[in-house]
């Protein structure tokens, strides 16, 4: 060989051999005749015998570029060279290069090779035992050895490796056998093809064209099989070299069809991967613009059967060609860019129809609709002509539709888009949410063709809304935005709508008002107010007709009358006076009558200060957005989760505009208006305004605290209302976790119901003081003075009135003032929480043991009037105890123990006038015994501590005992007896 590269890597081989140490052996011993040791001689053969060679790691590296026909030149160069040549792997990697090597399948075959060979071995041994007659046992020692030696086939043997050692050496001297240069390559033709296309192999042309499905991954034969490979794809490859004109190749001379040469040249690419050799950039580039040359003939023969619509011969035809070229991309990209539908997308309908001839805040989306009907119905008819156009495999249907999306169906959106957002918030939220749900619905009417992925439905999904991608933040933005200023809007109006209502009711009070004449008049109308209240409030005198009622002077007791709880009023309901109408009453004509008067109209319009029908209205906007909005959660990725924000957020806003703007105000100004009520005055107005009328004589509650109520139940509705809303709207969705304690909606939500709370809680609170403000007065104007004192009218001197049939039934005073509680507190039971019930009922009772206290002490009561006491503070007992307050119990139980001081009766001491010196001074002496244990077990039961359960000191039991008709009488003898047992209260 005269390569460097060969010579140099078998040098160490030769220089082993016993020609060549002999040689060098003998060109030691002339060149140095008289040395006769042994060891130096040995020592100078080994220097001049040592040649410089390459290591075996670069000598593979270096045969990885040397083209097959120099491969198998190198292998009959030396045995070590032929292995290197031979290695399997080296041929498995060509092949790997190309792209038909199976590691699955080779392994797989390795397997099914080992197994079969146990088996034969096992059947064999198993034969031979039985013939040597052996037992069992030896047989199955043999057996057990057999696969021992078998299953360790991988390990390194260092018996087995001496005698193939000394067997190699044993025949080096024997001639060896050269091995043939088509060894394994016996249809290979090492020389180029000569200029007329004779092949001197014996390959055939039809093999070329299936030759790399053929080829099977099989361990130990990868060099067979790209023998085959070679044999028939090599020629052609090499043919490219020698033309510079591809036209004069041999590919189109052998191949007449295009289906044909389409075939070769996609084989051809594929097997030009293993060429590494020097040159194959230069056949590479020849072998491409081949490729290049042939696609666009055919591209356009494809084209102009596009053109032609001759779908089922030339497009159908060529399209198989392109595809069997490299693919048919080219074949799609014409298709699609010549398709009718991409040229003139204005067919498929214009985005602007949306908008004309709509109403402000709308949009119409028929037009939208019909749009994407049209696109569907295409879709549909081009998947139908892509399966007769294009072989199976090919996926043409899911460029065509990513060509659609990026081009006509964005265009139309973003024009719609625009244009909407020209035309306000709520047309381009409309438009953007309404489109987006039919473009979901056109996702889901498509229909794949046959060479479509199986994840088609989600692809095609992907790609329409990704249209939708650039629009998502300003949708979102202008979504809230929309919503916020929507509400606020809707809660301005109403506030707007009720001042006006209060400040035209308030013009109608004060329109007879003649200023001046107040002015000149100023001390005569002082002296009015403060010596005459009575005469403050004038009676309005009636008009001649009889017109529809005014609501803005509708009386208290009509409203305390009615136990259920009305409807919300709204600012349509006829509220505002009617200016077209004459009113019922006249107006008054002095400026306290008309603030009386507009005192009662706000107490009275306390039910209308948040409406039910403007939180239902917010409300119903709030779905609204949340459900446009929630139709780009199932967006993925960043949208997804944006979406699902906003619509927390927009759940958050909402209740900060109904909670802090709109609930929260009005009860505030509820708290206001209860604080400004005056009994006094309030039935001082109602004797001026229904004088004469008796049904309305005995009012059956506090006016203003039972408007309260009504607004109380009011704000139940809507957080029950807020509840249902959150359960449907947001949880039942999955739009947020109600068990997230940090989620923004269910902190907002919390927050709300807590600012609920304590509204209707300050509110409860000023309503107990107008409670207890009402049974004060109650008690100042009902209590009668004779109800625990009879006979205290008796005119001096007189003889007592004759004793009367015993009554222990309540006073009316007691039986109205339990009957107006009762109706208060019973108005909230269920619609105010339990906790806040349970304090709202224990303060009335504590407030109420309270005015009960002050209430008795201001009493003048008698023996026989403490029958009345007691049977009132057994009602009153009788009635807290219905509340189920436990903590109420022991008062009213001291109140109860506190009328037995009432019962006692003491004889006034006094002399008796009625027989002898002897008789009198006897009946005396009884008489001052009986007063004498009477006081004491008066002053017994006022200093007993236990019997008040720690409620009345012994101090405040004297003040009430102080409330006895005769205490001016007894009171010595009681304080004696006090002094006696050791009390003292002073």
């Amino acid at each position: 060989m005269s390569r460097p590269s060969s010579s140099a890597g078998v040098g160490d081989i030769r220089s082993s051999t016993p020609r060549s140490k002999a040689g060098a052996m003998g060109a030691t011993r002339n060149a140095r005749p008289g040395n006769t040791n042994m060891l130096a001689s040995l020592r100078q053969t080994q220097i001049i015998a040592s040649k410089p060679v390459l290591p075996a790691e670069l000598i593979a590296v270096i045969l990885d570029y040397v083209p097959v026909p120099d491969l198998l030149r190198c292998a009959r160069v030396s045995r070590r060279l032929r292995e290197m040549v031979y290695d399997d792997s080296r041929w498995i990697q060509k092949l790997r290069a190309i792209g038909v090597w199976d590691e699955a399948e080779a392994r797989r075959g390795l397997d099914d090779a080992l197994r079969r060979k146990m088996e034969v071995q096992r059947v064999h041994e198993e034969t031979e035992a039985k013939r040597s007659g052996g037992d069992l046992s030896a047989a199955n020692r043999t057996s057990t050895r057999t696969r021992a030696h078998a299953g360790s086939v991988t390990l390194f043997d260092a018996g087995h490796e001496e005698r193939r050692y000394q067997s190699s050496l044993d025949h080096s001297q024997q001639p060896v056998r050269r091995p043939s240069l088509t060894d394994g390559f016996e249809d290979l033709t090492l020389s180029p093809a000569s200029p007329n296309g004779a092949s001197d192999g014996k390959s055939d042309p039809a093999v070329a064209l299936h030759v790399l499905k053929r080829v099977q991954s099989i361990r130990g034969k990868a060099r067979q099989e790209f023998a085959k490979v070679y044999a028939a794809l090599g020629p052609l490859y090499l043919d490219l070299s020698t033309w510079n004109n591809q036209s004069n190749s041999v590919i189109f001379r052998l191949y007449r069809d295009p289906e044909q040469q389409a075939q070769v040249l996609s084989q051809l690419r594929r097997f030009s991967r293993c060429d590494h050799a020097e040159g194959w950039a230069v056949r590479q580039g020849k072998l491409d613009a081949l490729v290049k040359v042939f696609e666009s003939a055919v591209l356009r023969e494809f084209e102009q059967g596009l053109a032609a619509n001759d779908v089922d011969v030339r497009m159908k035809r060529y399209a198989h060609v392109l595809v069997s070229l490299n693919g048919g991309r080219a074949a799609m990209d014409a298709y699609i860019d010549g398709n009718a539908v991409i040229q003139k997308s204005t067919i498929l309908g214009n985005p602007l129809d949306c908008l004309d001839g709509v109403a402000q805040g709308h949009v119409d989306l028929n037009s939208s609709q019909s749009f994407f009907e049209r696109l569907a119905r295409l879709l549909v008819d081009q998947a139908s002509t892509i399966d007769r156009v294009f072989p199976s495999g090919v996926d043409v249907l899911t460029p065509f539709l990513s060509r659609i999306c990026d081009g006509i169906l964005t265009d139309y959106l973003t024009t719609l888009y625009d244009e909407a957002h020209d035309h306000g918030r709520e047309t381009y939220v409309k438009a953007v949410s309404g489109t987006f749900s039919q473009a979901v619905r056109l996702a889901a009417s498509l229909k794949s063709s046959k060479s479509s992925s199986s994840d088609f439905a989600a692809q095609s999904s992907l790609m329409i809304t990704q249209c939708f991608d650039r629009h998502i933040d300003l949708y979102l933005s202008e979504e809230l935005g929309f919503f916020e200023t929507r509400a606020n809007e809707d809660v301005m109006r109403w506030e707007r709508e009720l001042s006006e209502q209060q400040e035209t009711t308030e013009s109608y009070f004060m329109s007879n008002i003649n200023r001046q004449a107040a002015k000149r008049d100023f001390l005569t109308s002082f002296k009015k107010v403060v010596m005459m209240p009575v005469n403050v409030l004038p009676a309005f005198p009636f008009a001649a007709s009889k017109p529809v009622p005014n609501p803005a002077l509708t009386s208290l007791e009509a409203s305390a009358a009615s136990q259920s709880r009305p409807r919300t009023p709204t600012i349509t309901d006829g509220s505002t006076p009617n200016r077209s109408t004459s009113p019922v009453y006249e107006a008054p004509t002095t400026e306290l009558a008309a603030k009386a008067a507009i005192m009662n109209s706000r107490l009275e319009g306390i039910k209308t200060l948040f409406s039910i029908e403007v939180a239902l209205g917010l409300t119903h906007l709030a779905q609204s957005c949340i459900e446009r909005a929630a139709l780009f959660v199932k967006m993925p990725g960043k949208h997804g989760l944006d979406a699902k924000e906003q619509c927390e957020t927009v759940f958050v806003k909402l209740l900060e505009v109904l909670g802090t703007r709109h609930i929260r105000t009005g009860f505030d100004k509820a708290v206001e208006h209860l604080g400004n009520y005056n009994p006094r005055q309030v039935r001082e107005y109602r004797a001026q305004t229904h004088s004469g009328d008796a049904a309305i004589e005995k009012p059956v509650g506090v006016e203003p605290l039972v408007t309260f109520l009504e607004l109380v139940n009011v704000g139940d509705l809507i957080q029950q209302m807020i509840d249902v809303f959150y359960a449907q709207e947001l949880v039942a969705t999955k739009l947020t976790d109600r068990d997230d304690f940090l989620d923004p909606a269910v902190k907002e939500k919390k927050r709300f119901e807590q600012m609920l709370d304590e509204r209707v809680a300050a509110g409860l609170n000023k309503g107990i003081d107008v409670l207890i403000d009402e049974v004060e007065y109650i008690f100042a104007t009902t209590q009668q003075a004779l109800d625990f004192n009879p006979g205290a009218d008796a005119k001096p001197g007189s003889k007592a009135a004759a004793v009367q049939d015993l009554d222990i039934s309540p006073t009316a005073t007691a039986k109205q003032i339990v009957d107006m509680i009762s109706g208060h507190t019973c108005m909230l039971v269920g619609s105010t929480d339990k906790n806040m019930l349970d304090v709202f009922m224990q303060e009335v009772g504590l407030r109420l043991f309270t005015a009960l206290c002050k209430h008795f002490k201001r009493q003048r009561i008698s023996v026989d009037g403490s029958i009345k006491l007691i049977s009132d503070i057994n009602h009153y007992s009788t009635f807290i105890t219905s509340l189920r307050q436990k903590p109420l119990l022991p008062y009213f139980a001291a109140l109860r123990e506190l009328g037995q001081i009432y019962l006692i009766h003491i004889d006034p001491p006094g002399t008796y006038f009625g027989g002898g010196g002897g008789k009198r001074i006897s009946m005396l002496s009884t008489k001052a015994t009986k007063t004498s244990l009477q006081s004491k077990e008066l002053a017994a039961v006022i200093a007993d501590h236990e019997r008040y359960h720690g409620i009345f000191p012994t101090e405040e039991v004297y003040e009430f005992a102080e409330r006895r008709a005769d205490w001016y009488v007894v009171k010595g003898d009681v304080e004696r007896a006090m002094y006696g047992v050791g009390c003292s209260v002073m």
